[in-house]
């Protein structure tokens, strides 16, 4: 199937060109942000968030994900996208946001009082393989973290907006956040469609569409909107580290990833989605991540937002490999991932509620 434009043109307006050493040095001497500049880029960020034009982690500033997300959001409207600023760092560069409604976002930070349940997740986390397969569970090292990946934001927003308090959060604090729908690491599993497997690692699962358990709602009938409703496909363009959920051939939520590397690449080609699994168990195998070889030397790794693969696991046909999320949000974009798909926590979630066993995925 032909991919829709909207992707072909955000691969020409935000190349993956490097920049000159000269650029990078005069980047580094702009001067920092202003809480005005901060706010405005925040808005921006937690609109395109709502929308489901996702721009990763929200920082308040205009990165490139950032810009990504706005000119697919203005694309899918029959719009012609911004190119980015030539010769400037585009997190400082305030983007054209004529005709985007940001007057609703507001307030753009809300305040937050940290639960019991928040704290819950917060634990210690070992560094090393061997010791985190002992876990029974894979929390957040600090609750900072927790707080931040649950408002889709930066541990490093969430420090300026609450300078001094980041590091000793505690039941009943109150801290300002990012005013988003936050992501409750607590109902993951009850995310549908999907399924769950206890008694396998996500990756060991064997991925094929036709292995999967049926629906309790299978034998009921079809409402006829369902019936006509135009196929839900899932396109990776690996030029631009995007995924885009599109109906037929309208996009309708987009989100950034990591893909493979030069050594290890995500498998180009058309794929079907398999099995969904929730809170996965991740087989570690340092042989078959580095080189695709199995081997008898392996780690069981156990669920929690911290496991390489994240709270969601969405098996291709095509076995060990899958969309994911990811126990590092700020490595989106930046890391390359052993062959997967990997997404932040947050949108990973999102992206599991669109699609279903069956549906085709394109990695290009």
């Amino acid at each position: 199937m032909k991919i829709v434009p909207c992707f072909a043109i955000v691969a020409l307006l935000i190349s993956g060109v490097a920049a000159p050493a000269s650029a990078r040095k005069k980047a580094a001497r702009e001067p920092t942000p202003s809480k005005a500049e901060i706010e405005a880029a925040t808005r921006l960020q937690i609109f395109l968030d709502r929308a489901n034009f996702s721009p990763g982690k929200i920082d308040g500033q205009y990165g490139d994900f950032t810009w990504k997300a706005l000119a697919l959001y203005r694309e899918s409207r029959g719009e012609q996208p911004e190119p980015p600023p030539e010769g400037k760092t585009k997190s400082h560069v305030a983007p054209d946001v004529t005709g985007l409604d940001l007057a609703g976002v507001e307030p753009v930070f809300i305040p937050y009082t940290v639960t019991e349940a928040d704290l819950q997740r917060v634990g210690p986390l070992p560094s090393d393989v061997p010791a985190q397969a002992k876990l029974k569970f894979l929390p957040y090292p600090s609750a900072a973290q927790a707080v931040a990946e649950k408002f889709h934001t930066d541990v490093r927003l969430l420090e300026q907006l609450n300078p001094g308090k980041t590091k000793t959060l505690k039941t009943s604090d109150q801290i300002l956040v990012p005013n988003v729908e936050p992501f409750e690491l607590a109902s993951v599993k009850e995310i549908k469609p999907g399924s769950e497997s206890a008694t396998q690692a996500a990756n060991e699962v064997e991925d094929t569409p036709e292995a999967q358990p049926k629906n309790a709602d299978e034998n009921k009938e079809t409402p006829k909107n369902e019936a006509t409703a135009a196929p839900v496909i899932v396109k990776v363009d690996t030029r631009t580290n995007m995924l885009g959920v599109f109906e037929g051939d309208k996009i309708i939520a987009v989100y950034p990833v990591s893909i493979g590397s030069a050594h290890t690449e995500s498998p180009i080609g058309e794929w079907k989605v398999g099995r969904i699994t929730k809170m996965p168990t991740f087989r570690y195998d340092k042989e078959m991540l580095q080189h695709g070889k199995r081997s008898g030397s392996f780690h069981l790794l156990p669920p929690g937002p911290r496991n390489p693969v994240g709270v969601v696991w969405i098996a291709l046909n095509k076995k060990g490999i899958g969309i994911h999320g990811t126990n590092d949000p700020d490595s989106i974009g930046r890391a390359t991932s052993h062959g997967c798909v990997r997404l932040a926590n947050w949108d990973v979630v999102r992206l599991a509620t669109k699609i279903k066993s069956g549906d085709s995925v394109s990695i290009h």
